[in-house]
């Protein structure tokens, strides 16, 4: 088989929406922190013309006073970004070093509008995604689950 086919393969199966199951910092000590609780909820979602989307929330965060979210308060914005995790762009796969690298082109977060986001894969049978990564705040995992 060749590269290529095997890089289509893996494209192939990431294709769709994946829930969140959990995102977490696994510690040198075996503890687990998670950037968001440990109810966080999210979707990824990779389609067929390459384009990767991510939204990680913080569930339970409280409502502005307005519906009108240009009137907003800045502590109001602040305890909002604390609780939110998503950027946008497209995707690649190394196939050779097991990775699917995004392209980020959108954050909530701008250090990294620009950057490759390199996330190395593991499926655990059809149906569940295991996504993982050195980022600057230390190695992280996150599992999904297919959405049917």
């Amino acid at each position: 088989m060749t590269l290529e086919t095997h890089a289509n393969q893996i494209r192939d199966k990431l294709l769709g929406a994946w829930k969140l199951i959990t995102w977490e910092i696994p510690g040198s000590t075996g503890t687990v922190t998670y950037p968001l609780g440990p109810q966080a909820i999210g979707q990824i979602m990779y389609d067929a013309t390459g384009r990767v989307s991510a939204q990680l929330v913080q569930p339970g965060q409280p409502r502005f006073v307005s519906d009108d979210w240009l009137q907003a308060q800045t502590e109001e914005k602040a305890a909002a970004w604390s609780g939110y995790f998503g950027y946008f762009g497209t995707f690649t796969i190394d196939v050779d070093a097991g990775a699917v690298i995004h392209h980020i082109e959108g954050s909530w977060f701008p250090n990294l509008i620009g950057t490759q986001q390199v996330r190395y894969y593991r499926f655990e049978g059809d149906d569940r995604l295991v996504l993982s990564a050195d980022t600057a705040w230390g190695p992280v995992r996150i599992i999904w689950d297919r959405v049917k």
